[in-house]
């Protein structure tokens, strides 16, 4: 099912929708600043799995969407140095690799003891995570080796995904240049793939 959400006035009535699924342990699908994404509750064991099998992934390839920094600093370990670069660079196209925390649910973390975390610039992919409450895990739509047409979308994502997902949320036509993903858990930031992000 496809639900049209605006970026600059999010529908309140949509939003507790998309809520209402991820509560009911659905995984959804949402626009981000790079690539649209698939998206679960951190809370939901059930549908992180499912997010898994879906997606062909083992849980250290997962990345938890948050609504801001101060949400990040309760899930993940933030050291001056790092809340420094996420100050920078967040929201934006990034993935910031960061010690977990206790908070985050064994589910959703496997046996690593680090979290990939993003903060979007789509105020559409923060109103999902600060109505719902907590972190999304997520995974970008799209295949592994390429960035195939149908994943920039959403009437097309809908088509390919819609028995697979609770619903589609169709924020405009996407990107499909991922996010820079950058280590933050050693001495010194060290980019792992570049991406969309320029880091600051």
């Amino acid at each position: 099912m496809l639900t049209k959400i605006y970026a600059e006035n999010p529908s309140e009535r949509e939003l507790r929708r998309v809520v209402e699924a991820l509560e009911r342990d659905g995984v959804v699908i949402y626009p981000t600043d790079s690539v649209y994404a698939f998206g679960c509750s951190v809370q939901s064991p059930k549908a992180v799995e499912r997010l898994r099998r879906m997606r062909g992934k083992s849980a250290d390839d997962m990345t938890l969407v948050f609504s801001g920094i101060a949400q990040v600093a309760e899930y993940c370990r933030v050291d001056n140095a790092a809340f420094r670069i996420l100050k920078r660079n967040l929201p934006g196209p990034f993935t910031f690799v960061l010690p977990a925390s206790s908070r985050i649910p064994d589910k959703a973390l496997g046996r690593r003891r680090t979290i990939g975390v993003r903060i979007p610039s789509n105020a559409v992919a923060r109103a999902v995570v600060e109505a719902l409450g907590c972190p999304m895990v997520t995974a970008s739509v799209k295949d592994d080796d390429e960035v195939v047409e149908y994943t920039t979308d959403p009437e097309l994502i809908d088509e390919r995904y819609a028995r697979e997902v609770a619903l589609v949320i169709d924020g405009g036509i996407g990107d499909n240049v991922p996010t820079t993903v950058v280590d933050l858990t050693g001495d010194e930031p060290e980019i792992l793939r570049e991406g969309k992000g320029e880091l600051q």
